[in-house]
């Protein structure tokens, strides 16, 4: 059966605590938000020199040399967020048939459609993988790995997947990788959320052919204002991208508290730990309670086809989460942040749920 493109889903994000505002009648500071995937209690900004606000950014102040380190990469370039990548590379690929989650960051598809691609939407069923299913069930492998790879000129995985909460692993990805470079195309791999599942990510490897890895301050590092990310891949991807973007995309201040940020590596490593030990207690507290919670350290989500009313209950409470609708093989599904690390937001979501 042929898959065809559908109209562009509509464009939604976590983080619209407004809208809450205005639906439900309750004022911004009585509300906890849990509609992102962000961590709450994020990285502590240090003060900022006054020739960061007041001087031009300069590019070569060392910025991209820190990402490159701090994620195992040949060469990265600096943008304005991920955004600002996922809306112009594909601009820079060659046009053709592009694999994307249906259930997944609602960006890329009317991008890649906007540049003249044709989008393929996949359920989660098609990224199951021969090896596993990331849960230690046992699997033939989804469409991807049987066959339907070779259909496509080029894939786009979030890894883990937002809000499905899928890890594919390192391997199957390079196999991916490996099967699209060989005919010319592009594996292009969000990695927004790997910075708990280091091992697995692949940035490594991006700067060979075919491959192009998005790294983010917004999440794991709680600095989703600061509006800074990452491109790492080959420098024939990354010269074009950048004269696209032109001079000047990431903020003085933002470069700075980004150097800080991926320079410390003691604070990574407490982070990593305290956000898994976070996000399992999450699951433990949904579970209790009835829902079937599939975690990452920053998220968890629950597929359920009650999860419109469960949304609407928990924001009668004053706890605003995100709603999915029914998409990509899975049922309606409601995605939790991470309260912040005080015992009140989690004794508040506890008596939320149990309203």
């Amino acid at each position: 059966m042929t898959r065809t493109t559908p109209p562009p889903p509509a464009i939604r994000h976590g983080g619209d605590l407004l809208a809450a505002v205005r639906r439900y009648g309750r004022s911004a500071d009585d509300w906890l938000d849990l509609s992102t995937g962000i961590n709450p209690d994020g990285y502590p900004v240090p003060p900022l020199p006054a020739d960061a606000w007041q001087r031009l950014p300069q590019d070569d102040d060392g910025l991209a040399e820190a990402a490159a380190l701090a994620y195992g990469a040949v060469q990265a370039l600096p943008v304005a967020g991920s955004q600002a990548a996922i809306r112009t590379l594909p601009t820079l690929l060659k046009r053709g048939r592009v694999g994307i989650a249906a259930l997944g960051y609602s960006e890329y598809a009317p991008a890649f459609a906007r540049a003249g691609h044709t989008v393929v939407p996949l359920g989660e069923a098609d990224f199951a993988h021969a090896d596993g299913d990331g849960d230690g069930h046992g699997t033939r492998g989804g469409a991807l790995a049987n066959g339907l790879i070779d259909t496509l000129d080029h894939l786009v995985v979030v890894n883990p997947n937002n809000p499905t909460a899928r890890l594919i692993p390192a391997a199957t990805l390079a196999q991916w990788h490996a099967r699209l470079a060989a005919r010319g195309g592009t594996l292009l791999l969000d990695e927004a959320f790997i910075d708990c599942h280091p091992t697995q990510s692949l940035a490594a490897s991006a700067h060979l052919p075919g491959l192009v890895v998005l790294r983010s301050l917004g999440k794991f590092y709680g600095l989703a204002g600061v509006r800074c990310g990452f491109v790492l891949a080959e420098r024939t991807v990354l010269d074009p991208l950048q004269s696209a973007l032109g001079h000047w995309t990431v903020s003085g201040p933002a470069r700075v508290i980004a150097r800080h940020a991926l320079m410390n590596t003691a604070w990574q490593s407490a982070t990593r730990l305290r956000l898994t030990q976070q996000g399992e207690r999450l699951a433990m507290l949904l579970r209790c309670h009835g829902l079937s919670a599939i975690m990452q350290p920053l998220f968890c989500w629950v597929p359920d086809a009650e999860a419109p009313a469960l949304h609407d209950a928990l924001a009668h409470a004053g706890v605003w989460t995100r709603l999915f609708d029914a998409a990509g093989d899975c049922p309606a599904s409601l995605r939790f942040g991470l309260p912040p690390d005080r015992d009140d937001a989690w004794q508040r979501l506890d008596l939320a749920l149990g309203g």
